[in-house]
């Protein structure tokens, strides 16, 4: 089976606050977006062994799951969740400001999504902040979250991934990262995304797709052959050639167009979709 995984960042901000969103009507963003595309993953569904997983930003959950029609034409994430939540018989509620794995659970979350790139590097800057500038407790951290949100029924995309400074020693890095972040954890309700960091972005260069392979097939082999996508960026211009990496199981898309009228278009993400699955 392939996974094919849709984060939508904050690309709900309008472009007069800086951000992407096309869109007239703030309310309708995410209703709009599973109107558009819902019944063409069904469609997909029905000829290629896929799923699909969409991550909205927080406000736009209810209205996204609100608007899906059938619960198995796409699974709805959140954007990570907290290494704590609510349990009978101990804390009940007070995490003020933070987005537990049973409150999602309970908006109709099916997924979520834990330790990407910027995830890290936020966590990072409290701990700059604090003058520490070893890393390390990230990852246990992260292991928290992944375990709340498998706690309380939630599939996991794990992220995982390298910056430029650590580039040389990738290998060491996405071994610390699956070993702390995965401690204790059933890998078997793991997908892993890999995030080249240092090649995101414009005018960066891609890792080559030997490149890719030689990872991805180090990360099943220390991860228990846990599945593994492609979280570099799937887009119309490598999704061919991402598909024929045979170790890889699927990709992540964000933006689908990176010039002109930079943003998020649905047309665009099933033409990427149907770019990577149908050979």
């Amino acid at each position: 089976m392939k996974h094919i995984h849709l984060n939508l960042k904050r690309f709900d901000i309008k472009k007069i606050y800086g951000g992407v969103n096309q869109s007239d009507d703030i309310t309708l963003w995410s209703s709009s977006i599973v109107e558009k595309i819902e019944k063409e993953l069904e469609q997909i569904k029905k000829e290629k062994d896929v799923e699909f997983t969409i991550f909205f930003p927080e406000l736009h959950l209810l209205n996204a799951i609100k608007e899906r029609k059938n619960k198995d034409s796409f699974f709805i994430g959140s954007q990570s969740v907290y290494e704590l939540d609510s349990k009978v018989g101990g804390n009940f509620g007070a995490f003020t400001t933070k987005r537990t794995a049973n409150s999602m659970v309970q908006a109709g979350v099916d997924s979520t999504m834990i330790a990407h790139s910027e995830e890290r590097e936020s966590l990072k800057n409290v701990l700059r902040s604090a003058g520490v500038n070893n890393f390390e407790s990230i990852n246990k951290i992260l292991n928290q979250r992944i375990k709340r949100a498998l706690e309380s029924g939630l599939r996991v995309l794990y992220c995982i991934g390298e910056t430029l400074e650590e580039r040389e020693n990738w290998k060491d890095v996405l071994k610390s990262q699956i070993e702390i972040g995965l401690d204790g954890v059933d890998k078997s309700k793991i997908i892993i995304a890999y995030e080249p960091i240092w090649a995101i972005g414009p005018g960066k260069t891609l890792p080559s797709y030997d490149a890719i392979d030689e990872i991805v097939r180090y990360v099943k082999e220390i991860s228990n052959n846990c599945e593994v996508i492609y979280g570099g960026g799937l887009k119309k211009d490598n999704a061919k050639a991402l598909s024929e990496i045979k170790s890889l199981d699927g990709g992540l898309i964000a933006l689908t167009r990176f010039s002109g009228e930079i943003g998020f278009y649905p047309d665009e993400y099933i033409e990427i979709i149907k770019e990577f699955l149908y050979k």
